[in-house]
Parts: C-alpha cells; sequence; structure tokens
C-alpha cells in the first residue's frame, strides 16, 4: 500500500489530509486505476486514526470520483475522468488559491514556475486532449 503520513499537528482536518495524500498517490502512479485500498478498519489501525476519520476520506474520494466501492474488492481507485466537471471544479480551486496568493504579493511567475515544478513531480500523467 501506498504509504501515508497523518501530521496530528496539523489544523488541516485528518480526513482531508488522508483524501490530500490519497489523491496525491493516484497522481504520481503509486496507486493506479483498479488498486484496492485497505479497509476501514485496516486504514485507521494502520495511521491510527479513528475508522470514522477513515470512512468520511473514503467516502469524500468517493463523491470526487477518485474511488469506487466493490462488493468483493473493497474500495477501488476508479478515477472519474469527466474532464469538463474536472476543469470546473479545478477553475473554482484556483480562483481562491490565486487569490491568496496575489493578495500575497506572489507574481504569476513565481506561481506558474511552481505548477510546472508540481507537474513534473507526477511524470508521465499528462493526458493529451
Amino acid at each position: 500500500m501506498y504509504y501515508i503520513e497523518i501530521d496530528f499537528n496539523s489544523d488541516e482536518a485528518l480526513y482531508l489530509q488522508l483524501c490530500h495524500q490519497i489523491i496525491q498517490g493516484i497522481a504520481s502512479t503509486q496507486l493506479r486505476e483498479g488498486d484496492s485500498l485497505p479497509s476501514v478498519r485496516q486504514l485507521a489501525d494502520r495511521i491510527g486514526v479513528n475508522m470514522h476519520t477513515v470512512n468520511k476520506a473514503y467516502t469524500v474520494l468517493r463523491q470526487e470520483g477518485y474511488v469506487k466501492v466493490d462488493r468483493r474488492k473493497g474500495t477501488v481507485v476508479c478515477v472519474d475522468t469527466d474532464r469538463e466537471r474536472a476543469l470546473e471544479e479545478l477553475r473554482k480551486d484556483l480562483l481562491v488559491v490565486l487569490a491568496k496568493s496575489s493578495s500575497r504579493g506572489i507574481t504569476k511567475s513565481q506561481v506558474m514556475g511552481m505548477i510546472e515544478e508540481i507537474y513534473d513531480e507526477y511524470g508521465s500523467n499528462d493526458y493529451s486532449e
């Protein structure tokens, strides 16, 4: 299983940290389409959180189209490829992120450089249009 590290001192909710790390695992191809994730109980025990925290993370990931629940395999990576919806969600997220950046004096070139750097970390997940 993909390594997950939770920061118990972070202000970010534990279930969100878990969601973000699983999404990063998918983006980096350490988690692939069809991979089964640990059961709620197994993952909760492994990372030292309440089962409700893992259940909430899995629910959010399912609602956002990153996983599905299979009766035999449990929670499975299954990325919803509705690109139009994904682009609209990205736009909403970027509006806030870029407003925060701009208000703190971060330049467009700094943001673009950071985007390039992060995309390079995710390797060959560049899907053609």
